[in-house]
């Protein structure tokens, strides 16, 4: 196994290195829960690396080449248990009369295929100007609509889409007193906040059943959008300047809905730590690789600043 670098703790598991590689050394079903965000096929390139997905020639290479670690995911996975995948729609140019590729739907196909069930999408909401201002997008400028709006086109947000391997789960995911915290900008309502960690009847949570109520939405609206991890310190001169890790909120209610407690957690294109950062703050294991070597520094970097919310330490056995 190439592994240029690792760091492995009590609390993760992080390599820098090939993630089909380093899959392949794992065993089956060790996962409890996988989140990540893949390349966008072939919206933006990471690296010059001829193993980056990001590099791949075409549109349909990129998902023979994605093919590889979907069936890898499928493996380590537990049975009945979930990966979520993060992407958007990807814009073919920016003239204004470009058309968009359905990203999403190509991945829930290709995971079809491969034996996981698409379980749901999630729409996360993001401000239109931010999103023109942030890529220059021409079809979101108000001169577009000026001189015409024919080419105008929409802020698209971005998706959560969750999959379940087939099979029957064997540890149910389960929260005895209900949800604890909220993951997002809303407040929850005042009234309702001594009935956190309520222990009678759980009809009577309003507490829980308020934030479940906001995690249930298909449409995420109140994602802090820059609540993520330092980033810039891992880009070189010549990457794309759009690089963002993906959001703590949208993590968090990964983990706290679709793995208990010290259960493993892992991500295949590890990043700035994002996934597994999220993981141990909330009391998981987290387990991640990384291509790039400056991402892989700064994933470093971010985990040894994690603390994590409680102090109590579930007793896992290892899985490394």
């Amino acid at each position: 196994m190439a592994v240029k670098d690792q760091v492995i703790t009590d609390d993760y598991a992080i390599y820098n290195g090939d993630c089909i590689e380093v899959m392949g050394t794992l065993p089956d079903g060790c996962i409890d829960l996988s989140v990540y965000s893949p390349p966008f096929g072939g919206l933006y390139n990471y690296s010059s690396d001829e193993r980056d997905l990001s590099n791949s020639d075409n549109y349909e290479d990129f998902f023979e080449h994605y093919r590889f670690c979907i069936k890898e995911l499928f493996r380590l996975t537990k049975k009945g248990r979930i990966t979520c995948v993060h992407c958007c729609d990807i814009p073919t140019g920016n003239t204004g009369c470009d058309h968009l590729r359905d990203l999403p739907g190509d991945i829930i196909r290709i995971h079809e295929e491969e034996g996981f069930r698409y379980m749901g999408r999630y729409a996360i909401w993001k401000e239109p100007l931010a999103v023109r201002n942030r890529t220059m997008a021409k079809n979101l400028a108000h001169k577009t609509i000026v001189d015409d709006s024919t080419k105008c086109s929409v802020a698209g947000a971005d998706y959560l889409l969750t999959f379940r391997r087939k099979g029957e789960n064997e540890v149910p995911v389960s929260h005895p007193v209900g949800l604890l915290e909220y993951a997002g900008e809303r407040q929850i309502p005042a009234e309702v906040l001594h009935l956190k960690g309520h222990k009678g009847k759980q009809t009577e949570n309003r507490f829980s059943h308020w934030i479940w109520r906001q995690y249930a939405s298909s449409f995420w609206d109140d994602i802090r959008i820059n609540h993520v991890l330092p980033f810039q310190d891992s880009k070189h001169e010549d990457d794309e300047k759009h690089v963002h890790p993906l959001q703590l909120d949208v993590i968090e209610r990964c983990v706290v809905l679709w793995s208990n407690p010290g259960e493993t957690v892992f991500t295949p294109f590890l990043g700035v730590g994002s996934e597994v950062y999220g993981a141990v703050e909330n009391n998981r294991r987290g387990v991640g690789v990384e291509l790039k070597p400056s991402y892989f520094k700064q994933a470093r970097l971010n985990l040894e600043k994690c603390e994590k919310k409680t102090p109590e330490k579930e007793d896992q056995s290892s899985l490394f």
